[in-house]
């Protein structure tokens, strides 16, 4: 069991990673204007992106066999395994966001400026803290 949950840390912190960085590609391409810029951040958004999905799906999978495999956060007391499990909800809708904004770059729809992405660049600092601090001090 703790060969998994290493696993999982890992996969989870690299997944992570990948979600801290892709937006902070599109606060560049909301800003860029030269067109060779903007072919190469698309590429480096596009392979980032791939990756990050690569990296999400064990994260998620390692997961659920801690879960139902073996029994983490299951039973009476653990309502934090149930508010984790939101937040872990939230991480893949803005995963999929990510993606999505991806495309609109890539057909050269993108309507937001580089201020918005910086903002949204801050949601998986937020979403990680709280998954974190529900695992580690389990509220409730």
């Amino acid at each position: 069991m703790l060969w998994i949950k290493t696993l999982h840390i890992v996969f989870i912190t690299s997944w992570f990673a990948g979600l801290f960085y892709l937006p902070r590609i599109f606060v560049n391409l909301a800003d860029v204007k030269d067109v060779a810029t903007t072919e190469r951040l698309l590429m480096m958004a596009r392979k980032l992106y791939r990756f990050t999905t690569i990296l999400m799906i064990p994260a998620l999978v390692l997961g659920l066999v801690l879960w139902m495999y073996y029994r983490i956060g299951m039973g009476p007391g653990n309502g934090w395994m149930h508010a984790k499990l939101l937040f872990v909800i939230l991480a893949i809708g803005y995963h999929h966001a990510c993606g999505s904004m991806l495309k609109k770059f890539e057909r050269g729809v993108n309507k937001r400026g580089h201020v918005f992405y910086r903002w949204f660049n801050e949601v998986p600092v937020v979403l990680l803290l709280v998954i974190v601090a529900l695992v580690i001090v389990k509220p409730f």
